[in-house]
C-alpha cells in the first residue's frame, strides 16, 4: 500500500441509486484540501494535522436497516497526479468560505480579512488576571501552543481578560475538556468599579462536560449546558435546523469549536459551525430573561457597548487554544 504526501490532485466519478456525481479533491501547498462536486465548490480547509496518509473508497455498514439493502455506490476514472499541480489548480470562490484549523496561525485569506490572533501560542501578552489586572504569574500553563487552566500546585490565578475591549466582532476559540470539567468564554467584560481588576459576571458561552459536571442539571431546561449563553438560554441547534442534532459535539478530549458572533444588540453562539443560540440585548424579552436568572441584580446586565473577553478558570482542567478576532466595522 502506498501512502499519499499532502500534495495531490484526485479526480473521481461516482454513480449511486440516484444520479451520477464527479468529484474533484485538490490538495495543494500542504495544508490546504479542496472539494468539488459537479464542479461546485464544496468545501475548502486548511489544517496542518496530517502530512500524508491513504485515499479510502467508504464501504458503509446498513447495520440492521434492511430499507438500505440492495442499494450500490460504483465508482470510476479515479485518478491522481502529485506533481506540477499549479497548472490545474483550481480557484476558491466566496460561496466555499475558508475554514481554518492551523495552530494559533492565521491563514493569508484571514490576514486580508482582518482577523487577529488574541493569544500567540507562547506567552500571556495581551492577557492579565481579573484579579489584578496584571499579568498572573500562576493558574495557566502554556504547553505545545496550548492554553491550559492549571490544576496543580500552581493553581489560583484567576480568570484570563484581554486587555484590549471589543464592540461588533466574530470570535473563534478552540477548547478541549478533561472529564467533568467546567469554564466558559465571557464577553462584555467591564473593569472593576474600584479600577483595580476586572467582573467576572457577564454573558458567558458555557464550556462544561455535560454528562459528568452537575452544573449541567442546575439552572432551566438545560441553559447551563455546553455553548448555553449560561443561565439564560439552553443551546438548541434544532430551533435554528431541524434536521440538525441539538447539538454537535465532539467527545470530552478531542476538540471544539466556539463562535460568538456579535452585531451590535444581536449575539449568536455556533457549535463546531452549526448555529445553537441567537439572542437580542436590552429588548423587553431579553430584560426579562435575566430578571428571572442569577443575573437579575446585576444593573444593565450584558447591554454594554463595548468589554474585555474572559478565558474562567473555575477548579478545572480545560485547554484552549486558536483564538482568533476579527472585529465589524
Amino acid at each position: 500500500m502506498k501512502k499519499i504526501s499532502s500534495l495531490l490532485l484526485l479526480t473521481l466519478f461516482v454513480t449511486g441509486a440516484f444520479a451520477a456525481k464527479s468529484g474533484w479533491v485538490n490538495l495543494f501547498n500542504g495544508n490546504t484540501i479542496r472539494t468539488w462536486l459537479n464542479g461546485v465548490p464544496c468545501a475548502n480547509l486548511v489544517d496542518d494535522m496530517t502530512a500524508t496518509g491513504f485515499i479510502a473508497l467508504q464501504v458503509h455498514s446498513i447495520g440492521q436497516n434492511k430499507a438500505e439493502e440492495g442499494k450500490t455506490i460504483s465508482w470510476r476514472n479515479i485518478r491522481i497526479k502529485t506533481r506540477k499541480l499549479a497548472a490545474e489548480q483550481k480557484k476558491m470562490v466566496t460561496n466555499a468560505p475558508e475554514v481554518s484549523y492551523l495552530t494559533n496561525t492565521l491563514t493569508k485569506a484571514e490576514q486580508k480579512a482582518g482577523w487577529e490572533l488574541l493569544w500567540d501560542g507562547k506567552t500571556l501578552n495581551g492577557w492579565v488576571s481579573n484579579k489584578d489586572g496584571l499579568t498572573p504569574q500562576k493558574g495557566w500553563t502554556i504547553q505545545d501552543n496550548e492554553l491550559i487552566v492549571d490544576l496543580g500546585t500552581n493553581k489560583g490565578g484567576g480568570d484570563l481578560v484581554t486587555q484590549k475591549e471589543f464592540k461588533n466582532f466574530i470570535l473563534d476559540v478552540d477548547f478541549k475538556l478533561t472529564p467533568g470539567a467546567n469554564s466558559g468564554i465571557k464577553y462584555f467584560i467591564q473593569p472593576n468599579k474600584n479600577g483595580k481588576g476586572y467582573s467576572n459576571v457577564s454573558c458567558e458561552f458555557q464550556v462544561l462536560d455535560d454528562e459528568r459536571h452537575p452544573d449541567a442539571k442546575l439552572g432551566k431546561n438545560g441553559n447551563r449546558t455546553l455553548a448555553s449563553l449560561y443561565d439564560l438560554i439552553p443551546a438548541n441547534s434544532q430551533k435554528f435546523d431541524p434536521a440538525q442534532a441539538v447539538k454537535r459535539s465532539n467527545a470530552i478530549g478531542q476538540w471544539n469549536r466556539a463562535r460568538i458572533e456579535v452585531r451590535g444588540e444581536k449575539v449568536t453562539h455556533y457549535l463546531n459551525g452549526i448555529k445553537i443560540v441567537e439572542y437580542t440585548r436590552g429588548t423587553p424579552e431579553w430584560r426579562a430573561l435575566v430578571a428571572t436568572s442569577k443575573f437579575k441584580g446585576v444593573k444593565g446586565f450584558g447591554e454594554y457597548a463595548t468589554g474585555h473577553l474572559l478565558l474562567q478558570e473555575h477548579g478545572n482542567e480545560v485547554h484552549y487554544k486558536n483564538i482568533k478576532l476579527q472585529e465589524i466595522k
